[in-house]
């Protein structure tokens, strides 16, 4: 089914919704939970979650890209489930580790100031990955939207780890470089 037609089951309140929901978007938003949860079970609840927020949010809201829609609200429920306390430790630490390598590059967010930026800020990382290569922006996206380690990235690329790592550490060169010229503070 495609996914106006189950934007349509959500927006008529159908059940139906969830099943095609779950059905096609399951295993997309469990490897986004897992990649920053590194637990089945929590996975698996932030997923359930992921259908309630979908569910509670349609409508009002359309979205334009249902599959972007689910995988963002999937990876905040993550990120919040891990931030909860007694998770941190969960991962391997890579959420903490691939936070602190974007740290020098990303604007801090403790500003008021600075928060009133965002839309440029986020219209500035959509023209930066927009400039990178397939192959950087894949590496770049794994690691810092999936939260994948650069062991998992570059097995599942078939690639060696220091390509991962150099990609890695040329795309953050690039992303300062960026938002400097734009005249964000680092």
């Amino acid at each position: 089914m495609d996914d106006g037609a189950i934007i349509e089951l959500y927006w008529a309140r159908s059940e139906q919704a969830l099943s095609h929901t779950q059905e096609k978007y399951g295993a997309y938003c469990l490897s986004i939970a897992w990649g920053i949860l590194k637990s089945r079970g929590d996975s698996e609840e932030c997923v359930n979650d992921t259908y309630l927020r979908a569910w509670d949010a349609m409508p009002p809201e359309r979205p334009a890209a249902l599959r972007v829609f689910l995988g963002r609200i999937t990876r905040n429920l993550a990120l919040d489930r891990l931030k909860s306390g007694k998770r941190l430790k969960r991962g391997g630490g890579q959420l903490t580790l691939a936070l602190e390598e974007l740290e020098e590059c990303i604007p801090a967010g403790d500003d008021p100031a600075k928060r009133a930026d965002a839309l440029a800020l986020r219209e500035a990382l959509d023209r930066f990955l927009a400039e990178l290569s397939e192959d950087a922006r894949v590496i770049f996206l794994r690691r810092y939207w999936y939260m994948l380690s650069v062991a998992e990235i570059a097995r599942g690329l078939g690639v060696g780890q220091s390509r991962v790592k150099s990609s890695l550490m040329r795309s953050r060169e690039k992303l300062r470089e960026l938002l400097e010229k734009e005249g964000f503070t680092l």
